[in-house]
């Protein structure tokens, strides 16, 4: 990614509140991004755009978020892939970075999802692919972000989110 670029992520979560949370937060925190509810249509998408990391929840409709992080990661093994969802069991955690995924960030907690988009964008840092991977709680934190901030503590402007007519 060139130097002051703004970083494009993709964000695949089936549930709508979830792709309008993450879009408004990371439009906040000047990241572009996209977001998706199935795994075909994320696959179609990288097709077509670069992005430079994908988000994953671990459980979507037809193909979970696993077997799409193997999918993506086969197509491409530079770009960080992270999972954001809410199942919190270490073997779901396991089962993440054994599928090739960078890191893997339990919902609700923006703070470390924050910190582990910025540790993976910033364009002057080569990271890890999959086991080699620092857990977040190891690097530096993002400015006006606590520790404790979760989603209940985003203020969220109102967004109306427009769905593609292919979902």
């Amino acid at each position: 990614m060139p130097t002051g670029a703004r970083p494009r992520i993709l964000c695949v979560d089936d549930h709508e509140d979830s792709r309008l949370m993450l879009v408004t937060l990371l439009q906040l925190a000047s990241i572009e991004a996209k977001a998706v509810g199935t795994a075909a249509h994320a696959l179609s998408l990288i097709q077509a755009e670069h992005f430079d990391l994908y988000m994953l929840d671990g459980r979507l409709p037809e193909m979970d978020g696993f077997e799409l992080c193997r999918r993506m990661r086969a197509a491409d093994s530079q770009i960080p892939i992270l999972f954001f969802s809410g199942a919190a069991y270490e073997a779901d955690k396991r089962k993440g970075i054994e599928a090739g995924a960078n890191d893997y960030v339990i919902k609700p907690n923006i703070s470390e999802l924050l910190k582990s988009i910025k540790r993976f964008t910033s364009p002057d840092v080569q990271q890890p692919v999959g086991r080699e991977s620092r857990p977040c709680a190891e690097v530096m934190a993002v400015s006006g972000a606590s520790a404790a901030c979760t989603l209940r503590q985003v203020k969220i402007p109102q967004v109306r989110l427009v769905s593609s007519a292919s979902e």
